[in-house]
């Protein structure tokens, strides 16, 4: 019996060693900052861009939405392959998959010509790439640096639970800048998923990609956030040598890219006449004022003030609405406060519509619990409500049709509202407690008529044809629609969703859990 005490003791004293190990310091950490406009101004990009940006004048952002997957991939590639002088990219989630690998490579091509790389990453989603991260950080021409990281890094939970208050508390932004000259923000990750190169679940997504004045503001929040006390070079927290060089990393990007997925990948890249407008430079940018939201880093140790949040500064930008809001997130927990803030706004004479992903079609069933708990509030304070419907995989073959989500998607993952047809937000801001109060967050607000109408016309008619409508009946009970050939299909339940599914969310929704979703 004291054996076995001992044994558990020895068990125990062990996983708070591992679980605690302290950071690294992060005094002489390199010191670099983003171009000015003055030592790229003979670059690629910023030739092509200088005399569209003489005439919209300097206030001013050129904005081109990336709705469909496979040329928001293709964008990145194009930003990595024409870069002369930086790429600072910043992603909550890099996966080490086909599109993932291609784009590291492209990294590393850029390294390889003199170009200085510095990359971000959220250290939540790293499991399994610190010997290709190592690879890259040894080049001499790139840097990687870990935002909050892990100390043990195969075994990661023993730290969540010696280390919450921090390893809680994530880099959710993205984002992709060249030369100080072209950027892309928004809702996609880096990873198949998100760029239409997979099967299994296709992210239905929304970036921008910029020019102009905004995009001094993301190089300036990427300073922030690489000098920032959360973002640690990789070579001080991951001290074990792995055998994985760059020469691999190569050989296998060059493996997947000859591939019979990564040729069929790249044959639908060809069929995008987007493709062609990047190679000749003609882009359709709309110029307007774009204002860049993003919180403190110092959100990342709980120590930002109220007034650097993302949420603070969409009150002081938008400010209260008038006619509508059109609200688009994947992830939507809006709290006893959010319902009460959507119901003063519907007796105001505002309209409210919200689309979101059904049970069926989401990712997270626990968050998904944390929207259900308040959808007969939100129905009775008059909010209009849509749930995505999730698609089979093989609507990304269809020819597309310019939606304003996208011709592929079996999920919704974009994350986007419009206000008073006027203003439009895009970036990777979910709508829950999550990213208000924990997560940092980054996006764009865009003075965009014209986008704003995309949105209000997505859901008068694409919307509909794709996402169960959310209804009450008379002793509020809830009820589903959905738009068939034959006509409307009602359900009572969770549509396509199973018993078990059902039940799980039914369960989360019980759990004080409000509060992390």
């Amino acid at each position: 019996m004291n054996g076995q005490f001992i044994i558990w003791g020895i068990m125990v004293l062990s996983f708070f060693l591992t679980g605690c190990q302290s950071l690294p310091s992060l005094e002489g950490r390199p010191l670099s900052s983003a171009y000015s406009k003055e030592q790229v101004a003979d670059t690629y990009f910023a030739k092509a861009l200088a005399p569209l940006e003489r005439e919209h004048g300097v206030e001013q952002s050129g904005i081109l939405p990336l709705i469909e997957a496979d040329e928001a991939f293709a964008a990145r590639m194009m930003l990595a392959k024409y870069a002369q002088r930086s790429l600072d990219v910043q992603y909550y989630i890099w996966r080490n998959d086909m599109t993932g690998t291609m784009l590291f490579e492209a990294l590393h091509e850029a390294a390889t010509r003199g170009v200085r790389v510095r990359l971000l990453l959220d250290d939540n989603n790293t499991s399994g790439s610190d010997p290709v991260l190592q690879a890259l950080h040894s080049h001499e021409n790139i840097e990687v640096r870990l935002f909050n990281p892990f100390m043990v890094r195969q075994l990661r939970w023993p730290g969540y639970i010696t280390d919450f208050s921090r390893l809680n508390r994530r880099m959710h932004n993205k984002s992709f800048t060249a030369d100080n000259a072209l950027t892309i923000i928004g809702g996609r990750n880096v990873g198949d998923e998100y760029f239409g190169a997979t099967d299994d679940v296709l992210f239905a997504d929304l970036d921008i990609l910029s020019a102009g004045a905004a995009v001094q503001d993301v190089s300036d929040d990427f300073d922030k956030y690489w000098h920032s006390a959360s973002a640690y070079p990789f070579d001080r927290v991951v001290r074990q040598q792995h055998h994985y060089t760059l020469v691999e990393l190569r050989k296998k990007a060059a493996s997947i890219s000859a591939s019979s997925a990564a040729q069929q990948y790249v044959e639908s890249l060809r069929q995008s006449p987007f493709i062609e407008q990047l190679e000749h430079r003609d882009i359709n940018f709309e110029w307007l004022q774009v204002r860049m939201v993003s919180d403190d880093p110092r959100k990342g140790l709980g120590k930002a003030q109220k007034e650097s949040l993302l949420i603070h500064q969409f009150q002081e930008i938008i400010g209260d609405p008038k006619v509508d809001v059109e609200l688009i997130s994947p992830y939507f927990v809006p709290t006893q406060a959010g319902v009460e803030a959507f119901a003063w706004l519907v007796r105001q004479g505002v309209e409210v519509k919200v689309l979101t992903n059904s049970l069926s079609a989401t990712d997270v069933s626990a968050v998904h619990a944390g929207y259900a708990k308040r959808r007969k509030a939100l129905l009775k304070a008059g909010v209009i409500l849509y749930e995505m419907q999730r698609h089979p995989t093989q609507v990304k073959k269809m020819k597309r049709k310019k939606r304003f989500l996208g011709s592929s998607g079996s999920s919704l993952h974009a994350k986007t509202f419009s206000v008073d047809r006027k203003h439009v937000f895009v970036g990777s801001f979910n709508f829950d407690p999550r990213s208000a109060n924990l997560n940092t967050e980054l996006g764009f607000v865009i003075d965009s008529p014209s986008l704003a109408q995309r949105v209000n016309h997505a859901f008068y008619d694409e919307i509909p044809a794709h996402a169960y409508h959310v209804k009450l009946t008379a002793n509020d009970r809830l009820y589903w629609t959905e738009q068939r050939d034959y006509g409307v299909q009602t359900y009572t339940s969770e549509p396509n969703a199973s018993v078990w599914r059902r039940v799980a969310v039914q369960l989360f929704s019980w759990l004080p859990i409000e509060g992390l979703l």
